[in-house]
């Protein structure tokens, strides 16, 4: 498509990170002279991450659904606090949505750069460059639901 369109600039959201990053890899890999940039993602007044799946949720779905930014929240307070445990911090976000019915797919704390696992000696590092992401993606009821939260 890019090389039909020849856009000088595309933008995605930041909602589905993952995409985003494959993305601005294929287009550095091609050398193509496009400037990708990511939208911050648009919630609701409670946090949820808006997306036109959430129209599948019923409404007690829709109220519980907020959990998922609530535990990527935690998650990031418990780092910038000097829990470098990663490990451990994903181990219990997942079973904190599990305790609520969810069927987590993953939450999972990576460098930004490049979306590989940190070490725990460069995590303090990695949190005062903005240089990590938590990323979640769980079911609620029949829907699969993802965010993200960059630290």
């Amino acid at each position: 498509l890019f090389s039909c369109v020849q856009p000088r600039v595309a933008v995605f959201g930041q909602k589905d990170y993952q995409q985003l990053m494959v993305i601005r890899r294929m287009v550095a890999q091609l050398a193509l002279p496009i400037e990708i940039l990511g939208w911050p993602t648009l919630r609701s007044e409670d946090g949820l991450a808006l997306s036109s799946r959430n129209g599948y949720l019923s409404a007690t779905e829709r109220a519980e659904a907020v959990h998922l930014s609530h535990q990527l929240k935690q998650i990031a307070l418990a780092l910038r606090a000097g829990n470098s445990s990663i490990a451990s911090l994903e181990k219990q976000a997942m079973a904190a949505l599990a305790e609520r019915g969810w069927q987590p797919d993953y939450v999972a704390i990576r460098r930004r750069a490049d979306l590989q696992p940190p070490r725990s000696d460069e995590v303090v590092e990695l949190i005062q460059t903005q240089g990590l992401v938590i990323l979640g993606a769980a079911r609620l009821g029949q829907t699969r639901l993802i965010d993200n939260l960059e630290v």
